[in-house]
């Protein structure tokens, strides 16, 4: 168990975290740990010690919004239908990863999950809201049993991936996830 970090080590990790969502979001997820070093206050050897790996970096970034998309899977299991449920979730995963110019690049579900066992990773919250949409449709017959969770968040990973080159990537994700949604659905 990690011990609680100093004030001064909280500061710094803060500063980076906040550095690094204003760097990818104008240069996206392959923004220089440098810059990010730089604007965030801190030597690289601070960024590195907070962050190890790019790839760490980079969920902590993300990490707000895919929590609020775990949790807004779980809103939407109680309150719709659950086709209806997994296809609004979807849309909005899809939507979120294009605007966030790198998410789709940055989470290789391929790769596996964090061998930390103590990281709550994003891939972690994607696979588990996933899941439970993917399986609820299923079983309401709202599509078809061979499509896995997997399966739909690599769908989602390759739309967003295209969008993000289009002027309104959000309009495109949701238009070709409805496409795709129509070739799953039974």
């Amino acid at each position: 168990m990690a011990r609680p970090l100093r004030a001064d080590a909280r500061r710094n990790y803060d500063a980076i975290v906040q550095a690094a969502v204003e760097e990818v979001g104008s240069r996206g997820a392959t923004a220089s740990l440098e810059d990010i070093a730089k604007r965030a206050g801190v030597g690289s050897a601070t960024l590195h010690r907070h962050f190890p790996t790019r790839n760490l970096l980079l969920q902590a970034v993300f990490a707000d919004g895919i929590a609020a998309l775990a949790a807004r899977a779980s809103d939407l299991a109680q309150k719709r239908d659950a086709g209806s449920a997994l296809r609004t979730w979807l849309s909005e995963l899809a939507a979120y990863s294009a605007s966030t110019r790198g998410l789709a690049d940055t989470l290789d579900l391929s790769a596996g999950i964090d061998a930390d066992p103590d990281m709550h990773t994003c891939e972690i919250l994607l696979l588990g809201a996933a899941t439970t949409l993917r399986d609820a449709a299923a079983s309401a017959g709202a599509i078809r049993r061979d499509v896995g969770a997997y399966d739909l968040l690599s769908l989602v990973n390759a739309i967003s991936l295209e969008a993000r080159n289009h002027t309104d990537p959000d309009a495109f994700a949701t238009r070709l996830l409805d496409l795709a949604f129509d070739g799953i659905s039974r």
